[in-house]
């Protein structure tokens, strides 16, 4: 089976390493395009990484993640895995027991239900709406996206896979690429896993959207006496956070800026400050940022990232739409989708 995958960002290179690697491999063509040249979603993503997600799928893909990552050394050494734990605080009213069982079948012992005197008294977390809870995960930690991605494009380079460096120009349902050097290549089946780059190269190519829309994420890295914090994630304000090195944190907000050009990315000064507002009353510190980072990533309502057909001919699919979130679940969410392709 010949199968060319537009996209070389993390779900591209993971996707593309199941293929070749399974009992009966598939022929790769990997387009990389945008992402050897741009601050992509993988490169500047904070990598967190944990087992509970208040939606009991997602939390399954999440948790399978990890402890695939968990259990292999090879993965462990690529993606630059570093277990720190984190806390998670749900919305408010967000059910948790579904979620908590599948995390603690394929992450045993590693996630605990904690009140808000215990968030505030041991992770720091005050000014929290009233009966709120928190997720407290062990095994949690953090990953660097981009080291995965490049470790896996170089395992890649040593197989059979082709990885191309020319951009694709559109993709057609029969299925096919056209580069921008005017060539159209032809295979049995097309995955466009371009991340933020999906909805245009879409249009370009005539084919509906299918709910996807680029959105900036932002983040701060910050001064802040916080070297005691675990990664957490405060659904009820939206703040996210882990340490970084002594004395600086990396503090983010949901952006608000949807449709962007991954091309055209400029920082969002009113939500750094907004960011620091948050922190420092979440906190009861001084909070100062330091750099601010935007990039850019494929959002889709609902979110997740999973192989979805498109077009007629059902040999054309997206493997993109995991809304700031594919860095958790993009190992176990490969493994699925070329189970399918194949």
């Amino acid at each position: 089976m010949r199968i060319a995958i537009v996209g070389g960002g993390i779900a591209g290179a993971l996707l593309a390493l199941r293929l070749t690697r399974a009992p009966r491999p598939a022929e790769v063509d990997l387009f990389l395009g945008e992402a050897t040249s741009s601050r992509d979603a993988s490169r500047a993503s904070g990598g967190m990484v944990r087992g509970f997600e208040p939606d009991p799928a997602a939390a399954r893909e999440a948790a399978e993640s990890l402890a695939e990552i968990r259990g292999s050394a090879t993965l462990r050494e690529w993606s630059g895995y570093r277990e720190t734990g984190s806390v998670y605080v749900p919305a408010r009213g967000a059910g948790t027991a579904d979620s908590l069982k599948i995390v603690d079948h394929l992450l045993p012992g590693s996630a605990t239900l904690v009140d808000r005197a215990v968030l505030a008294r041991e992770h720091r977390l005050r000014n929290l709406p009233d009966r709120a809870i928190g997720v407290v995960e062990r095994h949690a930690g953090h990953i660097s996206p981009h080291r995965l991605r490049t470790a896996v494009l170089a395992e890649l380079a040593r197989t059979n896979a082709v990885l191309h460096l020319t951009k694709v120009r559109q993709v057609t349902d029969d299925p096919a690429v056209r580069t921008a050097g005017g060539a159209t290549l032809r295979y049995d089946a097309v995955v466009v896993a371009a991340g933020a780059w999906t909805p245009r190269l879409l249009a370009d190519s005539g084919l509906p959207g299918e709910s996807l829309r680029s959105k900036q994420v932002q983040y701060s890295v910050c001064q802040a006496a916080l070297d005691d914090l675990r990664p957490f994630v405060e659904e009820n304000s939206g703040l996210y956070g882990r340490w970084m090195r002594p004395g600086a944190f990396l503090l983010g907000l949901p952006s608000d800026r949807w449709d962007v050009d991954p091309d055209e990315i400029s920082r969002d000064r009113a939500l750094t400050e907004k960011v620091v507002t948050h922190a420092e009353r979440l906190f009861g510190v001084p909070v100062r940022a330091v750099r601010t980072v935007a990039s850019f990533d494929c959002y889709r309502d609902p979110p997740g990232l999973a192989l979805r057909p498109l077009g007629t001919a059902g040999r054309l699919y997206t493997f993109t739409g995991g809304s700031g979130g594919a860095a958790k679940t993009a190992v176990a969410a490969s493994r699925t989708a070329a189970d399918a392709l194949l």
